[in-house]
């Protein structure tokens, strides 16, 4: 009975348009009220502990740096370097994307930006080259989900605060997996444009390869230093945020020179407007957490899905396919919140690693963003590209299965990110 009272109560704010902020509180209150317990003073108590966390503060610092860095010219300096090097080849601007979109994934963790800055500088040579449009848009929405996965990803920090795992063994966790939806991208990509017409780009001059690999070290470096300085314990994910911010600033302002004293403040309001959503949207899923627990909704849940329970594997399966189902219908913070304090307790009880649920998990959420009709990164491709939804989805199928088998093979083979992790980590 609980458990229907919730998820009535959170459709109906959803259905009304209530941002997901507001419904999670709501349906908290209703929890409350329906278990006569309903206490104004404890649910706003309950809002500033969900917001008091330390490692929360590594959001706003990575948001602030992925910010720095599109503004200060990191991101098209990794785009030049992959295009020097590989661009002439066979469907090369389709590997430089895919590259591209591996490195800004290690800077910046956010697909929707990482999207925006590929479109904008990709598309038009890809266009000119005589690229099927709608598949390399394709490509690109898919490269762009590998954001939310490769280290430093705000999913993952913000799974690891309200599921209460370390942010440093998911961080370190999901280095594998990202690299092999990048790996997948690229073995689908190099099948799918074998017949490409498009024309080759012109072959840079050793010498021109060596001055512009030269010129794109400082934002090469920085998702070595950044994944290398917590791989080592220089620095914790929240410390890593400060140092990504610090390295963005003075890359941009005193060695690329592309950022100014006037352009700090609009980058400081954007990143702090995005931080302050993002927290908030933490605190209100926390509050539900909590109400979820002592409602006993995820007994009721394990309930249903005791008979998976004794096999891992099969459990792992059908977690992962009702993720893929609810993230066609909800964008990737309502289902990560929603969904991460109903699930851990089962996954928990089935002796699931949770640093690897929280790694499959995460991954089939940023999946989720290039699934019709809500993915929020289709939106901004389409946009990018002028194409239509339509249009997207005839290139981006292909992309999408590769992506979705790479889970498949990590559900089927926890290895895959238990290992690594144990020797990173």
């Amino acid at each position: 009975m609980t458990f229907v009272v919730f998820l009535g109560a959170l459709g109906g704010a959803m259905a009304l348009g209530v941002p997901i902020a507001f419904a999670l509180l709501v349906t908290g209150a209703v929890l409350m009220i329906t278990s006569g317990q309903f206490d104004a003073t404890l649910l706003s108590q309950k809002i500033v502990e969900g917001a008091d966390s330390f490692p929360l503060l590594a959001i706003p610092f990575f948001m602030l740096a992925g910010e720095l860095m599109n503004a200060g010219g990191i991101s098209r300096r990794i785009v030049d370097f992959a295009l020097a090097w590989i661009g002439h080849i066979r469907g090369g601007l389709g590997i430089v994307a895919i590259v591209a979109a591996v490195i800004m994934a290690a800077i910046s963790g956010s697909a929707a930006a990482d999207a925006a800055a590929l479109v904008a500088m990709l598309i038009p040579m890809m266009r000119r080259a005589g690229y099927d449009v709608p598949r390399a848009a394709g490509l690109i929405s898919a490269g762009s989900v590998i954001a939310p996965v490769l280290p430093p990803s705000i999913a993952l920090i913000v799974f690891g605060v309200i599921a209460n795992v370390s942010i440093g063994k998911l961080f370190m966790a999901a280095i594998v997996p990202g690299l092999m939806m990048g790996l997948a991208l690229l073995v689908t990509w190099l099948w799918v444009a074998r017949k490409e017409p498009a024309s080759r780009q012109p072959r840079f001059p050793m010498a021109q390869r060596l001055r512009i690999t030269l010129r794109a070290g400082w934002a090469l470096a920085m998702p070595v230093a950044i994944v290398g300085g917590m791989k080592f314990g220089i620095f914790t994910p929240t410390e890593a945020a400060v140092v990504a911010v610090v390295y963005a600033f003075v890359v941009g302002m005193f060695v690329y020179r592309e950022l100014s004293w006037d352009m700090l403040y609009p980058l400081v309001l954007s990143a702090a407007k995005a931080s302050a959503t993002v927290v908030f949207l933490i605190a209100t899923a926390l509050v539900s957490a909590w109400l979820i627990t002592v409602s006993e909704i995820p007994q009721q849940v394990s309930d249903m899905l005791q008979p998976l329970i004794a096999s891992p594997t099969l459990l792992m399966l059908a977690m992962m396919v009702l993720v893929v189902v609810v993230g066609t219908a909800l964008d990737f913070a309502p289902t990560l919140l929603i969904l991460t304090p109903i699930l851990m307790p089962i996954v928990r009880e089935a002796g699931i690693d949770p640093v690897y649920f929280g790694v499959l998990f995460v991954m089939n959420n940023a999946i989720g963003l290039i699934t019709p009709p809500v993915g929020i990164v289709l939106n901004v491709v389409c946009s990018g590209a002028r194409i239509t939804m339509g249009q997207l989805m005839k290139g981006l199928w292909p992309f999408l299965i590769a992506e979705l088998v790479v889970l498949l093979l990590l559900v089927l083979f926890p290895s895959l990110v238990l290992v690594p992790l144990r020797w990173l980590f």
